[in-house]
């Protein structure tokens, strides 16, 4: 019997049981063979009832591959070489746990690898109607597509993955833009994909009033981008 997975979707989780659900079942929407994709869940130190559900959810979405793993040190790029390391497939994707796939994700991402892209960020939108935060987004995906900075969610084959390292644990913020340019470094063609979508939860921009929660978090990733603060606490 043929075992190979396609793709491993990691997941880091702290404290997301309000999310973690809609993430796996999003994973279980996807349009690919099922016994192909597996999912990866990283209990990051969580104190609610992320684990209980993921386990719950586990059973009723076979053939999808559901492994619950711990991570008893908090930290996201702590939680994501956790998951790397216990998945199995050949390409992996890291996805946040307050946002969805869109159904043609895990298809486009193998399409894409095919033709020569081992490695990318995948286009992100905001879960909601609200006009401000799905300019946001929008905004920060003219700063992808047109200038060419590939960060947020992204995926990479295993292979390159174990070949760079992972990503850097002493980063609390850009490390998924400092491990693309890493292997753009090396020469690795890194794309931006667009043809997909993962949908995420603004909900990180309605931590203040007044929307001054899109301000802070729109000058956090941009000096984040210029190399500032990547060690301070997100």
């Amino acid at each position: 019997m043929d075992d190979r997975i396609d793709l491993s979707v990691v997941i880091p989780a702290r404290n997301e049981e309000a999310y973690i659900g809609r993430a796996l079942r999003s994973v279980a929407r996807q349009a690919w063979p099922l016994e192909r994709l597996e999912a990866i869940v990283v209990d990051n130190a969580s104190t609610d009832r992320t684990a209980a559900v993921v386990e719950s959810l586990a059973v009723h979405v076979t053939p999808l591959r559901i492994m619950l793993v711990r991570e008893p040190r908090p930290g996201r790029s702590r939680a994501k070489n956790r998951g790397a390391a216990a998945a199995r497939g050949d390409v992996l994707l890291f996805l946040d746990a307050d946002s969805v796939m869109a159904p043609t994700l895990a298809a486009e991402i193998i399409a894409h690898r095919h033709i020569g892209y081992p490695a990318g960020s995948v286009r992100v939108i905001a879960e909601t109607t609200d006009f401000f935060d799905r300019w946001f987004f929008e905004l920060m995906e003219i700063g992808k597509t047109y200038f060419r900075i590939r960060a947020q969610m992204l995926y990479c084959s295993r292979e390159w993955f174990e070949r760079s390292g992972g990503f850097d644990e002493s980063l609390e913020i850009a490390e998924d833009r400092e491990f693309l340019q890493r292997l753009q470094g090396r020469g690795v063609p890194v794309c931006h994909l667009t043809t997909s979508w993962i949908a995420t939860s603004p909900r990180r921009l309605h931590r203040l009033p007044l929307r001054l929660g899109l301000v802070t978090t729109f000058l956090r990733w941009l000096l984040a981008e210029l190399g500032v603060g990547r060690r301070w606490r997100y």
